[in-house]
Order: C-alpha cells, then sequence, then structure tokens
C-alpha cells in the first residue's frame, strides 16, 4: 500500500477528492482542478470504509469494490469515477440511492482493447504461446504448430461497441476477414461502418471461425457463451474474451475444448482475478492467457486516467460529465442544444417548489420548439432536483431525482410536443397537488427565462431575490409595496409587471437586494391588500 496526500488537513468546505487505485499522474494533475487529492491506493476495506465518509469524489479502477456498506458511509460522496469501462465493481443501485453520480472511461481504452483483442487472435491462430513455450524449453518444433491464417475467415464479434466496433473495423478493412456482429441496440447503418454484417447470436456462432465478445457484464450478459452456444459454435473454432470475466462460461470452455469441439481461447479476463492456480482453462495448453491487460498500455492509461479525472471536475464544478452510468445521458451532439437549459429547468422547478403549495401529487414536464425531438430526460431530472430538495432532506440530483420523487410518491411525466406552448416558451412545468400551478420559460442568448406564471405573461430573469405578487389590478399597489420596503432600507433592483386584463388579475415579480423579514412580509400583504405575497430565492 502506498499513501500519499496533498495536505495534512482540511476544512469542512474544501472539495477532498480520494484516488483509491493507482492512476497517471496527469488524471491526479487534472483532479488537483476541483480540490484537494488524496492518494491512498489498496487500502484494506475497514479502512477504506473508515475513511470515505470525509470525501466528496473517489477513482477507482478495478481493485476496490464500492459497495452498498462504502456508499452508506459516505455522506459527502458525490461522485465516484471509474478510470476504465467495466463498473462491476461499483454497486450502482446503492450509488443512485445515495443520489451518488458513476461515471466512467469508455473512450479511453478502445484502442488498447482493440488491438489487444486483435494480438490475441493472432496469438491463438499462429500457436505463438505455446511455441514460444516450447522454444524456450530448448525444443525446436516446427511441424508441431502448424497455424491458420484469418484472411477470408470470419469473425464474429458480440457487442458492437466502440471496442468491437474498432476490432469489426481492422478485421475488415487491415485483415481482409468476413465479419459478422451481433448487437440487439446496433443499427445496420453502423454495423455496415465497421465492415459488419449484422445478425442474430445463433447466426454468428454457426457461421464464425473465431468469436470475440465485447459487452459489459450484466445479468443479461452473464453466462452469455454457455455449454449450449458453444456447441452452436463450428467444430474447430475458437473463442477470445477480453472484455469480462463472466460472460464466457470459463468451465464450459474447458469442456468444450477438451472435447476438441473448440479448438483454442484467448483469455484477458476471468471471473475470479487472479484464477486460481488449479484453473481448468490455466491447464490447457490450447488457452493463451493473459492478466486482464487489455487496457494495459500506457497511452491508455494516461487516456483513462484523464478522461475520468476531467469529467469528475466537470461535475463538482457543476457541469455536465459525458459519461455518466447511473444518470440520464446527454449525446454529445445533443449537449450543446440542451446546456442552456438546464440552468432554466432547475430554476423553474425551484420556482415552483416556492410558489406552490403543499401536497404535491404529479409534475408534467412538456417540451416544445427545438427540445421537442430531442432527449430532455436530463431537464425533467434538474426539474425535479430544483421542486424536491425544498421538500426532503435527501440529497437530491439528476443521478436521484426520479427515485427520489417516487418514494415521496410523486407521479413524474414527460411530453413532447411540435405545438407551441406559450409564444416564447420551450419548457413548461405544471405542478399538480393541494393546487395546480404552472410556469413556463426558455432561454435567450444563452440565459434562462421565465415567460409565464400561471395565466401571467412575464419576463422574469430568474436570478436573485424576488418578491412575487398577485393581485387585483388596480392603482396604488406597487407604491404601497415599494413604500413599506423603502421604509425598511430595502431596495428595489426592478419589477415586472403582468396582468391577465385591465382592472383584472395582476403580478408582480419585485426583484429586491436584500430578503424581507417574515413579519415585514405580513405587514406589505395586508397594507397593500395583496391575495398572495411569497418571496422566493433564485
Amino acid at each position: 500500500m502506498s499513501v500519499a496526500t496533498t495536505a495534512d488537513t482540511a476544512t469542512a468546505t474544501t472539495t477532498r477528492i480520494l484516488v483509491a487505485d493507482p492512476i497517471a499522474e496527469d488524471g491526479v494533475t487534472r483532479l488537483r482542478a476541483a480540490g484537494e487529492v488524496d492518494i491512498a491506493t489498496g487500502l484494506p476495506a475497514d479502512e477504506l470504509l473508515r475513511r470515505i465518509g470525509d470525501y466528496d469524489a473517489l477513482v477507482v479502477r478495478s481493485e476496490t469494490k464500492v459497495t452498498a456498506a462504502l456508499l452508506d458511509a459516505a455522506p459527502r460522496l458525490r461522485v465516484v469515477g471509474r478510470a476504465g469501462v467495466g463498473v462491476d465493481n461499483i454497486d450502482i443501485d446503492a450509488a443512485t440511492r445515495h443520489g451518488v453520480l458513476v461515471l466512467n472511461a469508455p473512450a479511453g481504452n478502445t484502442i488498447a482493447a482493440a488491438e489487444h483483442a486483435i494480438a490475441m487472435m493472432f496469438a491463438l491462430v499462429r500457436n505463438v504461446a505455446v511455441a514460444d513455450r516450447s522454444l524456450h524449453s530448448g525444443l525446436w518444433e516446427r511441424k508441431r504448430f502448424i497455424g491458420m491464417e484469418v484472411r477470408e475467415k470470419t469473425l464474429g464479434v458480440v457487442g458492437l461497441g466502440k471496442i468491437g466496433f474498432e476490432v469489426a473495423r481492422i478485421a475488415r478493412e487491415g485483415l481482409l476477414m468476413r465479419v459478422l456482429a451481433y448487437d440487439p441496440l446496433a443499427t445496420r447503418d453502423r454495423a455496415e461502418q465497421a465492415g459488419a454484417e449484422l445478425t442474430d447470436l445463433p447466426a454468428l456462432l454457426s457461421e464464425s471461425d473465431i468469436v470475440t465478445v465485447h459487452v459489459p457484464l450484466t445479468d443479461a450478459t452473464r453466462g452469455l457463451l454457455g455449454a449450449s452456444e458453444l456447441h452452436q459454435m463450428k467444430p474447430g473454432s475458437r473463442v477470445i474474451n477480453v472484455a469480462r470475466g463472466g460472460i464466457v462460461d470459463e468451465l464450459a470452455l474447458a469442456g468444450a475444448i477438451r472435447e476438441g469441439h473448440i479448438a483454442g481461447a484467448a483469455i484477458d479476463v476471468f471471473t475470479e482475478e487472479p484464477p486460481p492456480a488449479d484453473h481448468p482453462l490455466l491447464l490447457l495448453p490450447q488457452v493463451v492467457v493473459t492478466p486482464h491487460l487489455g487496457a494495459s498500455t500506457h497511452e491508455a492509461q494516461v487516456n483513462v486516467a484523464y478522461d475520468v479525472a476531467d469529467q469528475i471536475v466537470e461535475y463538482l464544478q457543476g457541469g455536465t460529465p459525458r459519461y455518466a452510468v447511473n444518470a440520464p445521458t446527454v449525446l454529445p451532439e445533443e449537449l450543446a442544444r440542451l446546456g442552456p437549459y438546464l440552468d432554466l429547468a432547475h430554476t423553474i422547478g425551484s420556482l415552483a417548489a416556492q410558489l406552490g403549495g403543499s401536497g404535491i401529487r404529479r409534475v408534467v414536464c412538456s417540451y416544445a420548439g427545438e427540445l421537442a425531438d430531442i432527449d430532455t430526460s436530463i431537464l425533467t431530472a434538474h426539474v425535479l432536483r430544483g421542486l424536491l430538495e425544498h421538500f426532503t432532506e435527501t440529497r437530491v440530483n439528476p443521478v436521484n431525482a426520479k427515485l427520489v420523487a417516487k418514494s415521496l410518491g410523486v407521479d413524474v411525466d414527460e411530453r413532447h410536443t411540435t405545438r407551441a406552448l406559450d409564444p416564447a416558451g420551450a419548457l413548461l412545468v405544471e405542478v399538480v397537488g393541494d393546487e395546480r400551478l404552472s410556469i413556463a420559460g426558455t432561454e435567450y442568448d444563452g440565459t434562462p427565462r421565465i415567460t409565464r406564471i400561471n395565466d401571467f405573461r412575464v419576463d422574469m430573469e430568474p436570478s436573485g431575490i424576488f418578491l412575487v405578487v398577485t393581485h387585483q389590478d388596480r392603482p396604488g399597489v406597487i407604491a404601497a409595496v415599494s413604500t413599506l420596503l423603502a421604509k425598511n432600507d430595502i431596495n428595489i433592483a426592478g419589477i415586472e409587471l403582468g396582468r391577465d386584463r385591465p382592472r383584472g388579475q395582476a403580478v408582480m415579480l419585485m426583484q429586491i437586494d436584500d430578503p424581507v423579514a417574515p413579519d415585514l412580509l405580513e405587514d406589505i400583504r395586508s397594507a397593500a391588500k395583496l391575495d398572495r405575497l411569497r418571496q422566493v430565492r433564485l
């Protein structure tokens, strides 16, 4: 275990980040932009449990287990960053319940993992490992190690994500192989871009000379290639797994190799790491093994460390990370369109909480204009965050906002429409509780604006302290309110007015520089004969 810290003490307000597994120095340097970084690798589980309560962010690789118990002991923790792709060492459900964002770096090791898969394929079909051992032992066995060329052979790629895509592209363009791909989420266009033919799993297994898996380990993919699937493969075919241990049933694979149905395998990952010395795959000369080296290049280690560190810094500073595992994700091309609306969504939620009554039962978020044709789940999460953080001590953020709403008995509905919500509104939030409230808003040049409160058209830049007044439209109301504020040395920064008709119902949004005490609010309401007066902070 190595332990080093940037400082011995920290104030309660200092953002603190714990690096629990070794990462490249570039990542550590980037993390220091967000706060104090402590490096403590190889901590025993009980020691990590004791220390974690002092940190806002945690960085791990595959060694450290982020369990439900660890998350229970981490009230300050806001984000866990995995310097790599797989997150099976992190309890995602527990993190989500606690409102802890889980990030990974799926792009940083793409080339390293893809190249390792190709290297393992060549080592397997050209008997590189076993021939190396033979020659080191003093033998010269050229006739024993007759290999197989891969050109014009069929490679089956299970999983067409970033790594699978790159493996397929290299195999097709560089090695002139026929490539079949199976991925329930992939489109034919994506498969064609990789040079692959999209097919189902049985067809892929039965037609491929080599099958390589590139999917995450989930309940759906655990044992994806079991005894039945392995026996669907062509006699004499081969298996490669540089993805995650457990995707291929290791005992079934060993059995299929011993039977002679599968000619060999190349395995970089195991269900238990390191595997026991008597693991059946380690006892077979037809199996090429490496100790989880898929991402082990200097370039990949720097890439994933910096990538996850950069996202952590962005999140701690209020931004939206690129690769959130347990929060609504935003495609890069959509982030530029959604970005200006994130603050607006949170602000509308907060304003609704402060203006509305109690007993909230339902929230409806409607999107129009440029928001009508894109995924706005991240905006709905920000609306809920702004709304619910006023009613619960639970930390509410985009990670757990919908779970918190559900726990409070609040139904959430999200709608998209091409019909205009309001002459200037792109987002409309309706809150149904003891009373009904609706607020519409949009953004102008990156600045959020409130354009309607219930039936009143307004133009409000929602930042600061406001008195929100509803009253009968009559002379003297503004004067009565401003006079009492002036007597109490409270300066008015701006006024926005709206009404449904002359001498009808009116709304006044008065921005002030200082908060108003509750007794003065009651004096103002009474003296000016107001229907309602609320003070809100945005």
